[in-house]
């Protein structure tokens, strides 16, 4: 299983593609399904994968989710695998993710006749994009059929050997926006017949960060940022057009939307003041992921049993947005994070990083504890 692990993720980490257009990594899949001789469909979202072992049993349905998708980050690890794809890499264990449900359904497919249940794999694209691959396939009804479904991920804060695990919250909602401010254009020797968009975005900027030092309580985690900027074309003309690109990271929906509004009001009150115009652009959204507190405790268990109760330890809430709870706000689920650390290695980059590696030895943890977890409740829990 380790040499069938490490043969396709390193297949999968050469060739890694962004968002929907995913041709080459699903027919990497595809064929390893056909070569498995498991059924699958393409009916549900989009670039995405479903998978089904002992699809003729109507009693319990087990999901286990896998995404696909890469980062437009150029690797810059020396590597005879590393990415082919110029300016796309799998910078946050995606590949590792795929390979082992792969590795997974191999697995169960050879055991199938020992378990009294049926088991949906799913294959999910654009986990890392502006449109969430989750979202469309939850929209088509790929939960419609589960009784809970669960998931990993690579996770370089653990070392391998190890595992993340707790119930409840576990990372936050996520709202990604446009802030676009409209002005006029001017001579600058003429400033006074122009509406400067710059001076609008900035003013407003500061405006929010303030606002959120003075209405947020400290012990309420709450992230904000503004990653790009952009505005004007040259030093002597009044901005008529600036954009802010955005974050918003928080743990409470009332949160959210409450910040989304005071966001939304300061910076009318600004082009207003100023004689411009706002437009707010939501551009993205992951829900509050929570991990179901008995799907939770049933992975430890398994978990428990592949390697021992000591190397399972308590994750953290992270700031992060994880398109997983497209997922969990409709079935029962969790996921748990698969420590892929290994200093002596030097395998210790953070998720994301253009140096991201993992040690490959986690990947055959990862499918023991789905196919323990599988053997432990296929006749309910």
């Amino acid at each position: 299983m380790k040499n069938y692990l490490v043969h396709l993720r390193r297949q999968l980490h050469m060739y890694p593609e962004i968002g929907f257009d995913l041709d080459k990594t699903l027919e990497i899949v595809k064929s390893e399904l056909d070569e498995i001789g498991v059924e699958y469909t393409t009916e549900y979202g989009k670039s995405s994968i479903v998978a089904t072992v002992n699809g003729e049993k109507k009693g319990l349905t087990i999901g286990i989710r896998a995404d696909m998708d890469a980062l437009p980050i150029e690797e810059e690890n020396d590597l005879p695998y590393r990415s082919q794809n110029v300016g796309a890499m799998h910078a946050c264990g995606h590949d590792a993710h795929t390979a082992i449900l792969l590795g997974t359904v191999k697995r169960i497919h050879e055991m199938r006749s020992r378990i009294p249940c049926c088991v949906k794999f799913i294959f999910q694209s654009a986990e890392e994009y502006t449109t969430s691959g989750a979202s469309l396939l939850v929209k088509d009804g790929v939960t419609d059929s589960l009784d809970c479904i669960l998931a990993l991920h690579c996770d370089p804060s653990y070392d391998c050997g190890t595992i993340g695990l707790s119930s409840g919250v576990q990372c936050a909602i996520s709202d990604g926006f446009k802030l676009e401010f409209l002005g006029k254009s001017a001579h600058v020797a003429k400033k006074e017949t122009g509406v400067d968009a710059i001076m609008m975005a900035v003013k407003a900027y500061t405006d929010i960060q303030l606002m959120l030092s003075r209405e947020i309580p400290s012990t309420e985690p709450v992230i904000f940022n503004a990653g790009a900027f952009h505005g004007g074309t040259t030093n002597n003309i009044i901005c008529d057009k600036a954009e802010l690109f955005c974050t918003l990271r928080t743990v409470k929906e009332e949160t959210a939307e409450h910040l989304l509004s005071k966001i939304k009001s300061i910076c009318a009150s600004e082009a207003k003041i100023s004689g411009g115009k706002f437009k707010l652009t939501r551009t993205k959204h992951y829900p509050l992921l929570e991990n179901d507190e008995k799907i939770t405790e049933l992975i430890g268990i398994a978990a428990k049993k592949v390697i021992g109760n000591g190397n399972i330890l308590s994750k953290s809430v992270d700031m992060i947005g994880e398109d997983f709870s497209y997922y969990t706000q409709r079935k029962p689920g969790a996921m748990f994070r698969l420590g892929i650390r290994n200093v002596e290695a030097g395998i210790t980059e953070g998720l994301h990083s253009s140096r991201f590696n993992i040690d490959e030895n986690a990947m055959e943890i990862g499918v023991k504890i789905f196919v323990r977890f599988i053997l432990d409740n296929a006749k309910g829990f």
